[in-house]
């Protein structure tokens, strides 16, 4: 197989984490450089358990995509054979507080990426099989009713600041092809669950507040409903997208495992009372408590992934719940990087190695 050099924006969070695992383990061939502002969820520690022969065609860069120098740099030194675009602010919540940060990494960030891989994608006459693959999400969509489903032609009506900046993000992606003849590719995916989840998500808080016996804090009543998708079969659909996708095209990304958020709750519940034990008499269900919902709360999401599965060929292979019960026990079996992570320690670590400027 041919040796390609690819550039992981975004690399140090949570599916940018799980992807550069899952790439290295499937393709032995690709060399990837993991550039990564290392902004609040961003964890170079991720990768200390890295197999040798993975860390090896591993290099971590700390840097912005909005640093132009660094990444023409890193253009001209690797002669990057695709980019993986992962980078972003996704937290719809923080969104709401502070949407200006997502305004400037997830456009912004984005613009200035794809003018940079643009120009070098032109001047460098690239083989035909260069892409350039951006990571979104389904909630550039909007809120379903009861019934029906995202496709590719969906139309965009995003609700929160941080959809509204990924929306605007697909749509300079999508310009990029249609101006420039530019080979993009777009990927929405449902949402994510799995190993290295920054604990503010709804999975891992509930899970993490199990093992502390504290209180599970669930919006509204709880029957918003969303189309789980477990990181590693993502990581999968990715890499086929990369690699056989069409340029100009988007691609949904779902795992055909619609759930409502109380139903995620007590699955967790009832799976901590029976394995974990934790709790002598009283169900863990207990210590579910009903909260006000957030400003512009979707009802559902749901993915048509019928695109991926008859042009490529993609399914998801892990089933619900297998692969909850397998995140459950990483974070059980992970508690010193849940630790660092939750006490900010490990914020201290990357400030004593990196400090504030780019390597």
């Amino acid at each position: 197989m041919m040796k390609k050099n690819i550039l992981v924006t975004g690399g140090a969070g949570f599916i940018g984490t799980n992807f550069i695992y899952h790439a290295l383990k499937i393709r032995p061939a690709w060399q990837i450089t993991n550039l990564d502002a290392l902004t609040y969820a961003g964890n170079p520690a991720n990768f200390d358990n890295l197999p040798d022969e993975s860390a090896k065609r591993h290099m971590f860069v700390h840097g912005d995509i909005k640093d132009k120098n660094l990444i023409n740099k890193l253009f001209k030194e690797k002669k990057f054979n695709g980019i993986i675009h992962f980078a972003a602010q996704s937290h719809v919540d923080r969104s709401i507080q502070d949407p200006e940060i997502f305004v400037d990494t997830n456009i912004v960030g984005t613009q200035r990426l794809l003018d940079a891989s643009y120009r070098y994608w032109k001047d460098s006459f690239l083989p035909a099989d260069f892409r350039f693959l951006h990571v979104s999400t389904d909630e550039v969509y909007g809120s379903l009713g009861k019934n029906g489903f995202f496709t590719e032609t969906t139309p965009y009506n995003p609700s929160s600041p941080y959809s509204a900046s990924k929306a605007a993000s697909d749509h300079l992606v999508r310009a990029y092809f249609k101006t420039y003849d530019f080979p993009t590719l777009i990927t929405n995916c449902s949402n994510n669950y799995g190993h290295y989840q920054f604990p503010e998500k709804f999975i891992p808080l509930m899970i993490l507040n199990l093992l502390e016996q504290k209180s599970l804090p669930v919006y509204g009543n709880g029957e918003n409903v969303r189309d789980w998708l477990y990181v590693i079969d993502h990581c999968d659909a990715l890499v086929t997208v990369f690699e056989m996708g069409k340029p100009g095209e988007t691609y949904n990304i779902g795992g055909n495992s619609e759930r409502k958020n109380i139903e995620i709750a007590h699955a967790l519940c009832d799976f901590f009372d029976k394995t974990v034990k934790i709790y002598a008499e009283n169900s863990s269900r207990n210590l579910i408590r009903f909260v006000k919902d957030r400003p512009g709360h979707d009802l559902r999401y749901a993915i048509d992934a019928s695109k991926i599965k008859e042009e490529l060929g993609w399914t998801p292979k892990f089933s619900f719940e297998k692969a909850l019960e397998d995140t459950v026990r990483w974070y059980l079996s992970n508690k010193k990087w849940v630790k660092s992570v939750k006490s900010g320690e490990y914020r201290k670590w990357i400030k004593a190695s990196y400090g504030k400027t780019y390597l």
